[in-house]
C-alpha cells in the first residue's frame, strides 16, 4: 500500500476506535436516561456537529424544487429505520454488555444480504457461508448450550441488526439520487424529530441529564459528527475491502471498551463467538478474485 492509502486506512481504524467506542457511552447513558431521550439529544448534536459538512455540500451542488422533495422522502425514509434500530440498540445495550451488543448489532453486514434476495439480489456463495459461520458465532455469544441464556438485551439489540439491515437497504436505494451528505444530515434529523416526540413521553430528571452530558457528547458529536467525517475522507481512494474490514473493527472495540471501562468480561465461549463473528463478518466483506 502506498504512504497515501496507509494514512486513509488510519482515518477508518479512528473511526472504528469512535465508533467500538461509543457504545461504552450508550452503555452509561442506558442507566441514567431512557433509550427516546439519549438518542434524542444525541441525535440533535449530531445534526449540529455535521451542519457545517452540510452547508458546504449544498452550496457545490444547490438542489431544484424537485430534488428537494426528494431527499425529504429519503431522509424521512431513512430517518425512521434509523430511529427504529438506534432505539431497539439503546434499549438492548442496558441488559447487555458492549461486547455483545457491538457484535450482535454487527450482523448487520450478514443480513443486509438475505433482505437483498427479496429486491432481486442473489448473494453469493461466500455471503452464504459468512452467513452460516455467523449464525454459530451467535449461538456461542448468547446461546451456548440453552436457549434461556439469551438475555432480553441480546434480543432487542438483534432486532437493531435487522432494522440497521432495513435502514441501509433504504439509504443504498436512495443515495442513487440523493447526496450522501445531504441524505445522511436529513436522516439525522428526521430521526432527531421522531426521538423527541417519543421523549416527551419519557420520564426524566434533570440530574440524570446532566450526568450523561459527556456520554451524549460523545455519541453525538464524536460518533456522529466527526466519525462521519473521517469515514467520507478514509473511504476516498481506498480498496472497499480494506475499508470495509477497517470499519469491522469497531465491534472489537466495542468489546476492549467495555472489558477496560465498564470492566465487563466474556466466558471463553462467550469469547470464542466474537472470534467467530468477526471472522464471518470479515470473510464476507473481502473479495478473493484477483485484480486484474
Amino acid at each position: 500500500m502506498k504512504s497515501n492509502e496507509w494514512f486513509h486506512l488510519g482515518l477508518l481504524i479512528l473511526t472504528a476506535l469512535i465508533w467500538g467506542m461509543a457504545f461504552v457511552a450508550q452503555s452509561i447513558g442506558a442507566n441514567l436516561v431512557g433509550p427516546f431521550t439519549f438518542l434524542a439529544t444525541r441525535s440533535w448534536l449530531g445534526v449540529l456537529a455535521i451542519v457545517p459538512l452540510f452547508i458546504h455540500t449544498l452550496s457545490k451542488n444547490p438542489l431544484n424544487k424537485e430534488q428537494k422533495k426528494q431527499l425529504l422522502l429519503a431522509g424521512f425514509c431513512c430517518g425512521f429505520f434509523l430511529f427504529s434500530a438506534s432505539v431497539a440498540q439503546q434499549i438492548g445495550i442496558k441488559y447487555t454488555t458492549t461486547a455483545k451488543s457491538g457484535f450482535i448489532t454487527a450482523l448487520y453486514m450478514l443480513i443486509v444480504p438475505i433482505f437483498s434476495v427479496f429486491i432481486g439480489h442473489k448473494p453469493s456463495k461466500q455471503t452464504w457461508a459468512s452467513i452460516f459461520i455467523g449464525l454459530i458465532g451467535l449461538y456461542c455469544l448468547c446461546i451456548h448450550g440453552s436457549i434461556d441464556n439469551i438475555t432480553k438485551g441480546d434480543f432487542y439489540t438483534l432486532i437493531c441488526a435487522f432494522l440497521f439491515a432495513l435502514q441501509i437497504l433504504a439509504v443504498n436505494h436512495f443515495v442513487e439520487t440523493c447526496h450522501p451528505i445531504l441524505l445522511s444530515e436529513i436522516q439525522f434529523f428526521f430521526c432527531a424529530i421522531f426521538a423527541t416526540i417519543c421523549m416527551a413521553f419519557e420520564p426524566m430528571t434533570i440530574q440524570n441529564l446532566r450526568q450523561t452530558i459527556i456520554p451524549i457528547l460523545y455519541a453525538g458529536v464524536f460518533s456522529t459528527g466527526i466519525a462521519y467525517t473521517l469515514q467520507i475522507v478514509g473511504q476516498k481512494n481506498l480498496n472497499p475491502s480494506i475499508a470495509s474490514l477497517a470499519m469491522c473493527l469497531e465491534s472489537v472495540f466495542s468489546a476492549l471498551g467495555g472489558w477496560m471501562l465498564l470492566g465487563q468480561r466474556l466466558t471463553p465461549i462467550e469469547l470464542i463467538g466474537c472470534l467467530v463473528m468477526f471472522f464471518a463478518i470479515a470473510i464476507s466483506q473481502v473479495s478473493f478474485k484477483p485484480s486484474i
